[in-house]
């Protein structure tokens, strides 16, 4: 379909596209079984000024907003969804700074991450915390002109590689979700440290790590908003990034589906391609439907944030949680037409259904985005009852 892209959103489009093709889809399998941090690629990305697509052209980026970002981030996920997490994941890091920093603070980090020379990251699970963003234990204390920080992040994308950190910890405790605050961390800071890097299922070329803040001393002028306004930090920040995520499940859907459109035309059974039976053809047409209507979602909700529209909390849960279903469907069924070959590493197909899984779980699982969906529902429902009376 025709999405009437600018000539501007075209070019990155293209770029995006030939940067993961030529570049990455060469040594996907080694990243993935070496397990090895992509900065070949971040490096190249960041050449091309792709950091900066969604940070505003004052602080060195292209302005092309949330939208921009998601274009990137399909090409990069359909060659790849452990490289398009590690970049998206960046601008994960960047959306509470672009959203509530201080004119100072946006003027010391964006430019920075705008062109790639930093990588950023958002640290809000703990183990003890994950779809319950309000149940967070790292502690803030004020102290002086700091605030001392203590304890610790678990399943942080980019952890250990990303330079700029915004953590989420508890200024106050006794007022539950309201009592968090929201900080940026720069890497070397005394007192932060790095856990382990976990091994995953899938995007295992993407870092995923423990932050550990042992009396770590952060400068008050690292406070992001006000104390107290952590939990809305982190809500507002999903809204915005969650189409992002949409984007990657997209992208991941979109590979697979090429893959196993055109080996179906290459397997010879019974004497023809497999993609003569009408079964195979009925499963390669629902999953192109699938995908075009999430990305029709997907484009619509991140361009109904670019101008303007802040309040997108149930659009924004949609578009993940029905991009990511879609993803899963798509990629097992994939697997399936690939037949035993779908199975075997020696084949890219089954890579895809380990890194679609992802999309269903980070940044709030499909059941907290139900949750949202119907929440906001029945809020929307309340509100047009008392409007009529």
């Amino acid at each position: 379909m025709d999405y009437l892209l600018t000539e501007e959103q075209i070019m990155v489009q293209d770029l995006a596209r030939k940067i993961a093709e030529e570049k990455l889809r060469p040594i996907v399998k080694e990243l993935d079984e070496k397990e090895e941090f992509p900065w070949k690629i971040m490096k190249l990305l960041a050449d091309a000024d792709l950091f900066g697509v969604y940070i505003d052209e004052k602080y060195g980026g292209m302005g092309l907003g949330v939208f921009g970002l998601c274009l990137v981030t399909e090409e990069l996920s359909k060659v790849c969804g452990g490289v398009a997490v590690t970049y998206a994941a960046s601008g994960l890091g960047t959306d509470p700074i672009i959203l509530f920093g201080t004119e100072e603070q946006k003027k010391k980090f964006l430019p920075d991450l705008a062109s790639g020379k930093k990588l950023a990251a958002f640290g809000v699970t703990e183990p003890n915390a994950g779809s319950d963003a309000g149940a967070i234990e790292t502690t803030a204390v004020k102290d002086g002109d700091h605030y001392v920080i203590n304890g610790m992040k678990h399943f942080i994308t980019n952890g250990g590689d990303a330079e700029i950190y915004v953590v989420i910890a508890m200024t106050d405790k006794t007022k539950g979700q309201r009592g968090s605050s929201a900080f940026i961390i720069e890497k070397g800071t005394p007192g932060f440290t790095f856990g382990k890097k976990e091994e995953k299922l899938g995007i295992r070329t993407s870092s995923t790590r423990e932050l550990i803040f042992q009396d770590c001393r952060v400068p008050k002028e690292n406070l992001l908003g006000k104390e107290g306004m952590g939990f809305i930090v982190t809500m507002k920040t999903f809204d915005l990034s969650r189409p992002g995520v949409a984007a990657q499940a997209l992208g991941i859907a979109q590979g697979a589906l090429d893959l196993a459109v055109d080996y179906s035309r290459t397997r010879i059974q019974f004497g023809k391609p497999i993609c003569a039976n009408q079964g195979i053809k009925f499963m390669l047409a629902d999953m192109a439907t699938q995908i075009e209507a999430a990305r029709g979602l997907v484009y619509s909700v991140a361009r109904q944030i670019d101008s303007g529209n802040v309040k997108v909390a149930k659009e924004s849960a949609m578009a993940k949680l029905f991009a990511s279903d879609v993803a899963m469907k798509v990629t097992t069924d994939a697997v399936q037409i690939f037949g035993g070959y779908g199975y075997m590493r020696e084949y890219p197909i089954e890579k895809y259904m380990r890194d679609a899984k992802i999309t269903q779980i980070y940044e709030g699982t499909n059941q907290i985005q139900r949750e949202i969906i119907g929440n906001n529902l029945i809020k929307e429902s309340l509100a047009a009852s008392k409007k009529a009376k």
